[in-house]
């Protein structure tokens, strides 16, 4: 199994590598969607590096956590969350979307190890991971389910579908975290179509909710050992993230949904990326 990191510093570090990673990456493509997965990039740190059971030597480990990427196109963040924890060469992340690469710009099931389900089509993770809770349930495993989501993906009716079957089966292995940073490919969420109040909604569908800054890497991983500790309800973390995080000129911006950067602009983010990188360092542990 995986050696588990509980270093918050030595956590920072590699989502900062994984930041690093995903520009390279969608430079080198020169396409694919930038700001969920670099504001993902502590979510992602957190999980592969902390919480999740898993063994990058024995992707198929039978008692593995699963992980079940539902807005696939931010699967640079999960493409390089797999290679810094071993699951194939780094080398490889500088293939995404290149012909004939196992790293397509939406992951596919079977291309490579670690890849738990394909995905694309908004709206079908949570219907994914729910089967494989009730699979867990029933047949008295112990690995647990967690379904990575967008926010704008909640505009699509099968998720509430999915809530409801999760509620009624009490899943409390199921952990379903959104990434809250309330922009999608037109615009803002809550002007394209409103969510809010979203946690009240899943707290009406029968679901433990819990808020949390999706980039306080120590409060994410106490927000999923609480969902541990809930056994009759599914438990929906609402991660609040700022789109492109940690790279100033990509903040906030919906322009940097499905932009990838130029040469100039990677070069600058990498600058901030390793200026940030080095004020990390001199943290106290």
């Amino acid at each position: 199994m995986f050696k588990k990191i509980n270093n918050v510093k030595q956590l920072k570090l590699k989502a900062n590598e994984i930041r690093q990673d995903v520009v390279r990456m969608l430079n080198a493509a020169g396409s694919g969607h930038p700001a969920g997965a670099i504001g993902l990039a502590d979510v992602y740190a957190a999980l592969y590096f902390n919480v999740l059971y898993h063994d990058p030597k024995n992707p198929c480990w039978p008692e593995r956590d699963r992980i079940v990427l539902s807005n696939g196109h931010v699967c640079p963040v999960l493409y390089s969350a797999l290679a810094n924890t071993g699951y194939f060469p780094k080398d490889e992340l500088l293939t995404l979307r290149k012909l004939g690469s196992r790293l397509q710009g939406h992951p596919h099931k079977g291309a490579m190890p670690g890849i738990e389900n394909s995905s694309g089509p908004l709206g079908h993770g949570l219907s994914i991971a729910v089967g494989m809770a009730i699979v867990s349930k029933r047949e008295r495993k112990k690995w647990r389910v967690y379904c990575l989501m967008s926010d704008g993906e909640l505009d699509e009716g099968q998720c509430w579908e999915a809530a409801m079957l999760a509620a009624k089966h009490r899943l409390g292995n199921l952990t379903a975290v959104i990434d809250r940073n309330n922009i999608q490919i037109d615009g803002h969420t809550e002007e394209v179509m409103p969510l809010e109040p979203l946690a009240d909604k899943f707290k009406s569908f029968g679901w433990n909710v819990i808020n949390v800054d999706g980039h306080n890497i120590k409060k994410f991983i106490d927000a999923c050992e609480e969902s541990k500790a809930v056994y009759e309800r599914p438990t929906v973390i609402i991660a609040h993230t700022v789109p492109g995080k940690a790279i100033s000129f990509m903040e906030f911006l919906t322009e940097w949904h499905g932009k990838p950067p130029n040469d100039e602009q990677a070069a600058d983010a990498i600058k901030e990326l390793e200026k940030q990188r080095e004020m990390i360092e001199e943290e106290d542990e």
